[in-house]
């Protein structure tokens, strides 16, 4: 599990009232879908550990003072939602949503250089907030600054996000560690855990590094490009901090970002 235990202590103190219904149903992979014109294709280097250098619009969930988990800024018209494990916003069966989280797009070494961004409108599925199923641990939330006129996007930049895409790709993997200060950044070739589950190994991604993002064609100047999934999923993303998991991106996930972006 990528995410600190006592998160789940404070997420039982502020849990929201409703509770959602389990929705079950056939799920299949569907045709990519990317959004907008997707970046220059980048060669992605095998196994290749990066310089802890994260792309601005990737950055630490925050509560209570301390980093947990990852989230990353993907493309949408507003220019104000986040992408990150199902996990890292809310408790699964049984639970309820956090509060109080905020993120920093672009932290390192202590400084926020956009700030911190008050996260809201966190979005999972009904099939994570009613049994924790694992092939759903994606969720998506809105970003706001008080006193900010320009979105999130407009300052950071944002992924495009791609559902139904192969299972072997080159990817940029990136996650902030709890014990870290600096993201890890890794580049190798993902293969498929089973019918909904991406895999890829990249060591160094321990605690705190869940939610972090799976970017295809990686743009090497703006160090942005397409998302195809977050590290969660089998084991919370992974028991061992040199292999890391997702839930991948189909229907469901593509349902649920038209949900945010629908009432942003």
């Amino acid at each position: 599990m990528r995410r600190p235990a006592v998160l789940l202590t404070l997420a039982s103190i502020a849990l929201l009232g409703a509770t959602a219904v389990a929705v079950v149903k056939a799920r299949q992979p569907e045709p990519a879908v990317a959004l907008p014109p997707e970046p220059a294709t980048v060669e992605a280097a095998p196994v290749a550990t990066l310089p802890a250098v994260s792309s601005p619009a990737v950055g630490p969930l925050f509560a209570e003072g301390g980093h947990f988990c990852t989230a990353s800024v993907v493309h949408s018209e507003r220019g104000d939602v986040l992408l990150t494990a199902a996990h890292c916003i809310h408790n699964g069966e049984g639970g309820g949503y956090l509060t109080g989280l905020t993120f920093a797009p672009g932290y390192h070494d202590g400084i926020a250089p956009f700030g911190y961004w008050t996260v809201s409108d966190e979005l999972v599925a009904p099939g994570w907030s009613s049994s924790s199923d694992p092939d759903l641990d994606v969720g998506f939330a809105t970003a706001h600054q008080a006193g900010t006129t320009k979105s999130l996007e407009s300052l950071v930049g944002a992924n495009l996000l791609a559902t139904g895409t192969p299972f072997e790709q080159p990817i940029t993997l990136t996650g902030y560690p709890d014990d870290s200060e600096v993201p890890a950044v890794c580049q190798n070739t993902t293969t498929k855990q089973d019918t909904f589950q991406l895999r890829v190994d990249c060591a160094g991604f321990p605690t705190g590094t869940s939610g972090g993002p799976w970017v295809t064609e990686q743009n090497p100047q703006t160090r942005l490009g397409t998302v195809i999934g977050v590290i969660g999923g089998f084991e919370f993303g992974g028991a061992d901090a040199d292999t890391s998991y997702s839930s991948y991106f189909d229907t469901d996930v593509l349902a649920l970002y038209r949900q945010t972006t629908a009432r942003t």
